[in-house]
């Protein structure tokens, strides 16, 4: 048990606060523009490697126009509904979507200016040369000629729109091209698509660029288009050409007719989402009003959704920069800790019964997850395999080793999440591979999306049947397993299996379960045993024990728990947050949240462990899980956190995993009212960088060393 502290003394008036006040909370969405600002700072900043500097670049786009699909989208079917709603702050829907416009705008200008004034002259500098229309030789200009008749010609589609020819379907985030043609005195417009499967960089031959052997050299496709279109049109005059792109709404609104027809609503969903309505039209700053008003038209939109540019449209494709083979301008490669390596004479479920396993992504193999399930697969003693699938990515081994286990006799039951934004696609194909292979497939809780992340194995051993399970914060995907900061525990607790396998019995049966024994389980006791562990805080505040509570996820704005956390500080709590994206609260207020802590750190890795650590009276608790503190995670999804029953995991997470978070000043801002500033490192004190610490700590690990230490 911890030492009793003094209570603490409550302002009156704090007693008195209206926890609903606008003024104690930060706009959700302006949020998140903070946390994509400080993405950009990445790039920004020499700290980084060149090419991870492009990377960040790549990324802040890439997060922008997922922005735009989801939230800004949402905003304006709003206005088309005609609903008058106030944010969490106070704002109203049109003033919050001028100002979404307005901060966006700048942040897309900084992106330009940080590619043009920095990262495109440091690459030069490098001998990675991206050259502009004039800087072409005439050897370049002949070899680009030929590259478009040879490599790009044969894709383009001219589709013209006037009375005899309907507008074209855009599609989302796709790049085009406005032409405006001219015949004698008549003018036409058309439409070029760029095709997507062509690179956006295109190599120049050093003997066709003028460059020394051992260089690179691009050109943009966008500008090989444009010098050639003309081949496109034979006999008219290419009157302008001007870029392009639409963002688009992709919220996914299945109806749900039924589980027969989900994969067909699915299907038919996507396929209306082609064309659904815009949230951005992004157009070259020099588009003529007459191009710019025929597509404001035929898009049937107004114009404040029109963004001009006088840069290049879509920085997403500059992560192709980042694939390189240029390691020296690259983050350091590091090989990641293998879990089941140091005791190859045992099986797997013998570790695990032996003891808890904890995994921490990227620092720690998936190796791990997929050698757990491939052993399952293969083990003739187990009887049954059963996995959650939200996005597992395009070409994932976990679905052949699914169907092997199926092959060999067991039962393997997968829930396929089929409302997985941005994996649809993928999912379908998915579930439908696995169904063909006898795999039992669901596809949900009706009206909501199942985000836990659970992978249970039943296995008959010589005393009777036992259960395996692996619960993550994070995807069953090898490809963001290496850039995602992930937790996940290997685990034969009972107590622990018994929830586990009720919430696969909900999942796919039905059940009017109200409670869980260990797991906190969302929709259905998450929210409440969430507002219970925190009421217990307050109470051990107020009697004078110790209190605390720490949070890391990725996002803090459900109003309900804001408040509840505001009332934590009132009572006593030390609340340290360390959160990546949006968060709503606001820290220091006077007598409302003085003693909560807001940081959030952006480095190497994006982070998305999720972990809660009460203090509880020197009692401590440390859960792991899928459930990030938004309303949508705690009322309208299938979420599950688990308690860290075993010490030293727990130790660990608390002692040493969390600690450096909250010491980091190297990668961290904190919330000082609504701006996040960087961490001013004094001269003498030590740089602590977390997640290069984690990767010490797990090299040393590896060696057997007692690697990093906190404290």
């Amino acid at each position: 048990m911890m030492p009793r502290s003094a209570s603490p003394t409550v302002p009156e008036s704090a007693a008195s606060a209206d926890l609903h006040a606008h003024h104690l909370y930060i706009n959700r969405e302006l949020s998140w523009l903070e946390f994509n600002q400080r993405v950009l700072d990445q790039a920004m900043s020499e700290a980084h490697p060149l090419l991870e500097r492009v990377k960040f670049l790549a990324i802040v786009c890439s997060n922008l126009d997922e922005f735009f699909m989801v939230r800004v989208a949402a905003l304006l079917r709003k206005v088309r509904a005609n609903v008058e709603q106030l944010s969490i702050d106070g704002m109203t829907v049109p003033a919050l979507l001028f100002e979404i416009r307005r901060r966006s705008a700048v942040m897309m200008t900084d992106t330009a200016t940080c590619w043009n004034a920095r990262l495109r002259q440091a690459l030069a500098e490098q001998g990675v040369r991206i050259l502009e229309p004039d800087d072409y030789t005439a050897e370049t200009q002949r070899y680009l000629a030929a590259y478009f008749r040879t490599q790009i010609y044969p894709l383009l589609t001219p589709l013209a729109f006037d009375p005899g020819h309907p507008f074209p379907v855009i599609s989302n985030c796709s790049q085009n091209f406005a032409v405006v043609v001219r015949q004698g005195r008549r003018t036409r417009f058309a439409r070029v698509k760029i095709p997507p499967p062509l690179p956006r960089f295109i190599a120049v031959p050093h003997s066709r660029s003028g460059r020394a052997a051992g260089e690179h050299t691009f050109a943009f496709l966008e500008d090989v288009v444009r010098a050639n279109l003309g081949d496109l049109f034979p006999g008219m005059e290419i009157a302008g050409a001007h870029l392009f792109r639409v963002i688009r709404d992709t919220d996914v609104d299945v109806p749900e007719e039924g589980p027969d027809d989900l994969l067909e609503s699915m299907d038919r969903t996507l396929k209306q989402l082609r064309q659904a309505p815009p949230a951005l039209l992004q157009v070259e700053e020099t588009m003529p009003e007459r191009v710019l008003n025929t597509l404001v038209e035929n898009f049937e939109v107004e114009d404040d959704i029109v963004m001009r540019t006088v840069h290049r449209l879509d920085y997403s494709d500059w992560m192709a920069l980042h694939r390189l083979p240029l390691g020296h301008l690259k983050d350091a490669p590091f090989v990641p800790r293998v879990l089941w390596g140091a005791r190859r004479d045992a099986s797997i479920f013998d570790q695990i019964r032996e003891q808890d396993c904890l995994v921490h992504h990227p620092f720690d193999s998936f190796a791990a997850v997929e050698g757990f399930l491939h052993q399952a697969s293969a083990d003739p003693l187990v009887l049954a395999v059963k996995m959650t699938l939200y996005r597992i990515g395009a070409n994932s081994p976990l679905i052949d080793t699914l169907i092997a286990a199926a092959d060999a006799g067991k039962q393997v039951a997968v829930l396929v999440e089929l409302k997985a934004r941005f994996d649809e696609r993928n999912n379908i194909q998915w579930a439908t591979r696995l169904e063909d292979a006898g795999v039992h497939v669901v596809y949900g809780v009706e009206n909501l999306k199942t985000h836990c992340k659970l992978c249970l194995v039943v296995r008959k051993e010589a005393d009777g049947v036992r259960r395996y399970v692996h619960i993550g914060t994070g995807n069953y995907n090898r490809i963001t397993s290496q850039v995602y900061t992930d937790l996940g525990i290997f685990t034969a607790d009972a107590g622990v299996l018994d929830d586990v396998l009720e919430v696969f019995n909900s999942l796919t049966g039905y059940s009017r379960r109200k409670d869980y024994n260990h797991l906190l389980v969302a929709p259905v006791s998450l929210r409440a045993r969430l507002t219970t562990l925190i009421e217990r805080e307050i109470e051990h505040a107020r009697a004078g024990h110790a209190a605390r509570l720490i949070v890391k996820n990725n996002a803090v704005t459900d109003p309900a728990i804001i408040r509840l956390l505001y009332r934590a500080s009132q009572a006593g709590v030390n609340i340290g947050l360390i959160v990546r994206g949006a968060c709503c609260l606001r820290p220091g207020v006077p007598g409302v949240s003085d003693r909560i802590h807001v940081r959030s750190v952006v480095g190497r890795f994006l982070e998305h462990s999720r972990m809660y650590y009460f203090e509880n009276g020197g009692e401590s608790e440390v859960y792991i899980g899928s459930a990030d503190l938004m309303e949508r995670n705690l009322d309208r999804r299938v979420e599950t956190l688990c308690p860290v029953r075993s010490r030293p995991v727990a130790a660990h997470l608390r002692e040493l995993v969390l600690d450096v978070y909250l010491r980091d000043n190297e990668r961290a801002y904190v919330l000082v009212d609504r701006a996040y500033h960087r961490i001013e490192r004094g001269e003498s004190e030590p740089a602590i960088d977390a997640q290069q610490a984690l990767l010490q700590w797990h090299a040393g690990a590896s060696n057997g060393e007692e690697g990093f230490r906190a404290g």
